[in-house]
Formats: structure tokens, C-alpha cells, sequence
């Protein structure tokens, strides 16, 4: 009686934790209220069956509770309550994929009208990359990556001279307007999530992954990495802004193409006294005006020049 009664309690606690639960998904921000849908209907049948079986389970601990004098009756087949089992389990099974395979097929087949974005995820970052105004992304390579090149972007290929490379920084997108997230990791396993927008996907070093989305609403979202990834794993957050069209105009025109980054920069000799030159190749003499009572150590610098 003790057991059928826990049991009761069991469902009992379960429903009411449900409906009066203060943790939910967080706003949505996209267009993939299909998969909440989904997520929802996988839910409730679940939920239904998990009452139905445990609810059972406490009928039968109360209905054949040993008693004197009562012996159990053996029944080694039973071809109606099997084939009512087997109905019964394909109806389940096929309300939970039919959905999902209807989401899934929305998933992969991306607008036409879509503008690419590439993901580059690395421990313990994210960096991005958007075409710039040919509206064509360049061709990558991992093998690429330097430090002059962290995204890999290959140098002969026209496509990506204007590239807008944005390393380690938050990443902006125009509000309504979809868009295909071209993923790619450069050392292990990572995953690009963003809760509001629902949709991520794996990032596989030495493939492109890919999942699209709309944004819907102006702001600021955190982008987590769902794929343990090492030790920084946790710190492994970025920041995506949907703006307005103005806005993200504006802020694209302050973004640096390929091309710029990879222009040689010239150093010199910033600390140089007014008037003074220093031929490429020379060292700078040490400053000898020293403040009374202090000991400098001065400092040889080589002045080079690209």
C-alpha cells in the first residue's frame, strides 16, 4: 500500500513541478518557434506515458498485494494485449518523429535570400567573418591559420580580399533578415549557441557545418559553446547584437576587411626625442638626462623597419 502510494505521489510531483515551475526556455528571438513546438509535443507524449506506466505500476502493487490464500495465475502469452502494446508504441514513436523531421527538413534547407556568416570557434573563443561588398565569402584553410591570419583566410583568393574579419568580438547582425551560420573549428570539438535563437550545431574540425536562422528582435544575446571543449570551457562566451539596419550599417563600416589587417605595418621609434632620426637598422644611444638620485638602466632598441 506504502509503495502504490509513493508511487501516486511520484506523477502527483511531477505534474505540479511542471505547471508551477519558475524555470522555463528563455524568450525567443527567431524564427524557430517550430522547434519549441516540437520540443512541447515530445514533452506532453512523454509526460503522458510517464504518468500512464507509473500509474499502472502503483494498480498493480495495490490490486495484487499478497494476500492469504491467493495464488498468481501464469500467463506466458498474451497476442491481444501484444498487439494492442505494439499499436499503441508505433502511435507514440511516430507522433515523436513526425515533427521533427518536419523541423528538420526546414532546418537544412536555407532561403536563397540568405547572407553567409562564418564561425570560427577555437579555445576558448569565437571569431566571425562576413563578406563584405561582393557579397561572397573567400575560401578558408585551417592549415592557413597564423598569427598575421588567425581565421585562415586564403590570401590568393580574391573572394576574400574584403572580407570583414572580426576576432574575438562581438558579432553583429541586422534584425529580420536570415541568415546561414557557415561553422568551423580550428583545434577541437565546439558548438555555437545562442538560447534565444534555439538553433546550434557541432563544429567538427576539418568541416563545414552549417544551421540558419532569422533574427527577430533587436538586442543583446550570449553565445555559449554547448561542446565541452577543455579546461576553458566555461569561459568560452561571446556576444551577438541584432541591430537595426542602420545600425548594423554603421557598425559594419567600422569593421576592417581582410585586405587592411593584412597590409604590412611600419613600426619606428615612438619614444624618440623631438628632432631626432634613427636610420632603419640603427640603434637609438641611451637618454642621459637622468634625474638626480636615480639609477636608469637604458635600453638598446633596434628600430626595424618592413
Amino acid at each position: 500500500m506504502a509503495v502504490a502510494l509513493v508511487l501516486v505521489l511520484v506523477v502527483v510531483g511531477s505534474v505540479m513541478f511542471h505547471l508551477l515551475s519558475p524555470w522555463w526556455w528563455t524568450p525567443i528571438a527567431s524564427n524557430w518557434g517550430y522547434i519549441d513546438n516540437t520540443i512541447i509535443i515530445t514533452f506532453w507524449i512523454t509526460g503522458v506515458v510517464f504518468a500512464a506506466v507509473v500509474l499502472f505500476m502503483a494498480y498493480c502493487v495495490f490490486r495484487f498485494r499478497h494476500r492469504e490464500g491467493n495464488r498468481a495465475a501464469y500467463e506466458p502469452e498474451n497476442k491481444r494485449l501484444e498487439s494492442w502494446l505494439t499499436i499503441v508504441t508505433a502511435v507514440g514513436v511516430t507522433a515523436l518523429l513526425v515533427p521533427g523531421l518536419f523541423v528538420w527538413s526546414r532546418f537544412v534547407n536555407v532561403p536563397s535570400d540568405a547572407t553567409e556568416v562564418e564561425v570560427v570557434g577555437q579555445q576558448w573563443q569565437w571569431s566571425f567573418r562576413l563578406p563584405g561588398k561582393d557579397g561572397k565569402l573567400g575560401t578558408s584553410d585551417t592549415r592557413e591559420v597564423t598569427a598575421d591570419n588567425p581565421l585562415g583566410v586564403i590570401a590568393s583568393d580574391p573572394n576574400g580580399q574584403d572580407d570583414i574579419v572580426v576576432e574575438a568580438a562581438d558579432l553583429h547582425l541586422p534584425v529580420g533578415k536570415p541568415v546561414k551560420m557557415l561553422l568551423r573549428s580550428i583545434d577541437v570539438l565546439h558548438d555555437f549557441y545562442v538560447p534565444e535563437f534555439r538553433a546550434k550545431m557541432d563544429m567538427i574540425p576539418g568541416s563545414v557545418t552549417y544551421f540558419w536562422f532569422t533574427p527577430t528582435k533587436t538586442g543583446t544575446f550570449q553565445v555559449l559553446c554547448a561542446e565541452l571543449c577543455g579546461q576553458g570551457h566555461p569561459l568560452m562566451h561571446g556576444v551577438v547584437m541584432v541591430d537595426t539596419q542602420q545600425d548594423y550599417v554603421a557598425w559594419l563600416g567600422q569593421q576592417q576587411t581582410f585586405a587592411q589587417l593584412s597590409v604590412p605595418q611600419q613600426t619606428g621609434a615612438a619614444d624618440n626625442a623631438p628632432g631626432k632620426t634613427v636610420a632603419p637598422g640603427k640603434t637609438m644611444a641611451p637618454d642621459k638626462t637622468i634625474a638626480p638620485g636615480l639609477k636608469i638602466a637604458a635600453k638598446l632598441e633596434t628600430v626595424e623597419s618592413r
